[in-house]
């Protein structure tokens, strides 16, 4: 069974700096601004020789009822439940307040390992608030600054001392070396803010795991969770809503936009939710583009379906349009569903592993190359300045996306729109509507032809 290890504090005491610190990499926004994370970020982590499962939390504070904050709390409550092990976080600099104390007592109810670590320990501004720690009855405290990397080989000891104690192995979370129908498939869920990625989101795990409600900009880290879906383990991302650059002014909005972006880069299907009423505008466009650029899967989703009347006449349009304002990829899936109620999941999922066995398709160079002589037969290219543009050789080097190297005689002068209609004719002949392909023109000759002598 996987090691859960829980990071508890109240906001601000550089739980998502130890965060990022553990993990090795920066994963989660880190800024001075309290409430940055607001949902639970979970990650896989070394500890020694040990793998475990790393959560982030968003700050415990008390809040009304109703409100993001309380949200955010009932994330942060669910994480103590599902960990194995907690670390709990205070500012050394600021000393024990009132909230850490209520916590502090919430967590020691939970009778579950409990490492105290007093943060901001670097420099003497941080002794008192180590002394106050005592009081919290959690053990004796560790300082450490998260920032500086300070202490973090004590705290990486006294982790797998606690793992020892609770005696359970932790599977190794890296998915590298597994057989591909065993690997997670990696989706990004993408779109303007306030269309439903988050409810979309708990609706494919089927628990309420990421704060959903009619406010926009509630997502502000991209959040992954892995589950199966009809047996078939999936990766999946939510991410923060793309508005225009020109109306992003907030920096932490820049940062979870970016953070959304790098999402997309590392998916391998991305699935681009829109509003019936407002689908195809011009950041729908802008996003779909750049996941064509990337070389993702591309799955549209139509997100409210339920709420549509006129159904068929809707979908007709929508697909109509698709086709004539994202001409680079032409067959793209449009999935009607419902977030709120569920309805459409099993058509998406069978977009999703379409597209992917396609993005993942091979094809021989034999039949290539067949492909290549009938499409110059039928439509030569032009000559250039009386010389004739010869098309000797074609092979495909790689797939995730599909990528194929046309040798030929002159590739500086083999106009663009003789590439497309190559691309076409290839997307046509071999069934790879919906992805993107990778034409790659070099100069050379038939490498398995030898030379005359």
């Amino acid at each position: 069974m996987e090691i859960s290890v829980a990071i508890i504090g109240r906001p601000n005491v550089g739980k998502s700096t130890l965060f990022n610190r553990l993990v090795g990499r920066r994963l989660a926004l880190v800024d001075d601004t309290p409430g940055l994370t607001r949902d639970r970020r979970i990650c896989p982590a070394s500890i020694g020789d040990r793998s475990i499962q790393l959560i982030d939390t968003a700050g415990l504070e008390d809040a009304q009822d109703g409100t993001i904050e309380e949200r955010m709390r009932r994330q942060s409550e669910e994480a103590i439940a599902d960990a194995q092990i907690i670390l709990f976080v205070i500012d050394a600099r600021v000393g024990v307040t009132p909230v850490d104390k209520a916590f502090a007592a919430q967590v020691r109810a939970s009778g579950k390992p409990i490492i105290l670590l007093a943060n901001k320990s670097e420099g003497r501004a941080g002794e008192t608030g180590l002394f106050e720690a005592y009081e919290l009855g959690l053990g004796e405290p560790l300082p450490i600054s998260a920032e500086h990397g300070i202490n973090i080989g004590d705290l990486q000891d006294q982790l797998s001392q606690a793992i020892d104690e609770i005696q359970k192995e932790a599977d190794d979370a890296d998915d590298d070396g597994l057989p591909d129908d065993e690997r997670p498939l990696k989706i990004a869920i993408l779109g303007r803010p306030n269309v439903g990625k988050s409810t979309l989101f708990n609706q494919l795990i089927d628990q309420e795991r990421m704060i959903t409600g009619p406010e926009a900009g509630l997502t502000r880290d991209s959040i992954f969770v892995d589950f199966d879906w009809n047996d078939r383990p999936i990766r999946l991302f939510d991410t923060a809503g793309l508005r225009r650059r020109s109306r992003i002014s907030d920096r932490l909005e820049k940062l979870s936009v970016g953070d959304a972006l790098n999402s997309a880069k590392f998916a391998e299907v991305v699935l681009l939710l829109m509003e019936p009423d407002r689908a195809l505008e011009k950041q729908d466009l802008q996003i779909a583009d750049m996941v064509v650029n990337e070389g993702r899967g591309l799955v549209i989703c139509i997100n409210k379906w339920d709420m549509v009347t006129n159904k068929s006449a809707v979908i007709r349009k929508l697909r109509d349009d698709i086709s004539r304002l994202l001409p680079q990829i032409s067959g793209i899936p449009v999935i009607p569903v419902s977030a709120k109620s569920g309805s459409g999941l099993d058509a998406l999922f069978k977009a999703v592993t379409g597209i992917y066995e396609l993005w993942n398709k091979r094809i021989p160079t034999g039949a290539l190359n067949q492909f290549l002589r009938e499409a110059v037969d039928q439509h030569p290219p032009p000559a250039v300045s009386g010389r004739r543009i010869r098309l000797r050789y074609m092979t495909q080097p790689n797939a995730r996306p599909p990528t194929f190297i046309v040798f030929c005689s002159q590739p500086e002068n083999l106009p663009d729109s003789y590439v497309r209609y190559l691309t076409n004719s290839l997307r046509s002949e071999f069934g790879l509507e919906g992805v993107p392909l990778r034409m790659q023109l070099r100069k050379g000759k038939n490498p398995y032809v030898q030379k005359q002598k």
